[in-house]
């Protein structure tokens, strides 16, 4: 297999996680939302395979005619930020005004940022909360806060967003990668078997799923911190 088609086979591989998007989206409209975050799970996992291999195989240079920056950034949009928008406002997790608040600033700040050319520093970190909205919606079914709680974290990451914060990459910040890149996956276990079972599943898989989702909020801060 020659390096062009093993490059042009890893846009196709990134382009995946739009057909899991839809599967998603279908299970949203459903209200099926175990099955929504199963496939959006499975997207995430497509998504953090697909940057080492586009860089393994060189796909900017094998296979320049597609942008695999654009594809990843839609399919991201998609899975990070509008489906999980729509579930948090369609589950009836949030009420009144508040659902409507909260899928407005999500899709309208998301993709502010998405657009945004800073949203990576030098060592390969997000600056901003990275929009990563299906992760902290999945966190919100499994443990059903209040919803005043939900908007006030809502609020508090939409500004993060803006703000000159590291948030790590699991695979790309190299620093402390050791335990940054196990903390990622077993965040995926967790989440898996939280939506695997419809969220009425062990006080363990909510703890690891809360615990892991701290670590990976704060970390980029604390490495920022301790560079200084």
């Amino acid at each position: 297999m020659t390096q062009r088609i093993k490059a042009l086979s890893v846009h196709l591989f990134t382009a995946t996680g739009a057909v899991f998007a839809m599967l998603a989206m279908l299970a949203a409209v459903q209200g099926k939302w175990d099955i929504m975050f199963l496939w959006l799970v499975v997207a995430f996992i497509v998504d953090g395979i697909d940057g080492p291999l586009a860089r393994k195989y060189d796909v900017k240079t094998n296979a320049k005619e597609f942008d695999g920056v654009l594809l990843d950034l839609i399919i991201d949009y998609l899975t990070y930020v509008f489906i999980p928008a729509y579930a948090l406002f369609a589950s009836g997790l949030m009420s009144g005004w508040t659902g409507w608040l909260a899928i407005i600033v999500i899709t309208f700040a998301s993709a502010m940022y998405f657009a945004d050319t800073r949203m990576k520093t030098k060592d390969n970190s997000f600056q901003g909360f990275p929009g990563c909205w299906n992760m902290f919606v999945l966190v919100i079914f499994a443990t059903e806060p209040n919803h005043w709680v939900i908007l006030g974290f809502v609020i508090a990451l939409n500004i993060a967003m803006f703000l000159p914060i590291k948030f790590v990459h699991p695979v790309r910040t190299e620093r402390f990668r050791k335990v940054t890149l196990p903390v990622a996956l077993a965040w995926v276990g967790f989440a898996a078997w939280a939506a695997w079972g419809n969220f009425n599943v062990t006080p363990l898989a909510n703890l690891g799923l809360i615990g892991t989702s701290v670590y990976l909020l704060v970390i980029g801060a604390i490495h920022q911190a301790t560079d200084r």
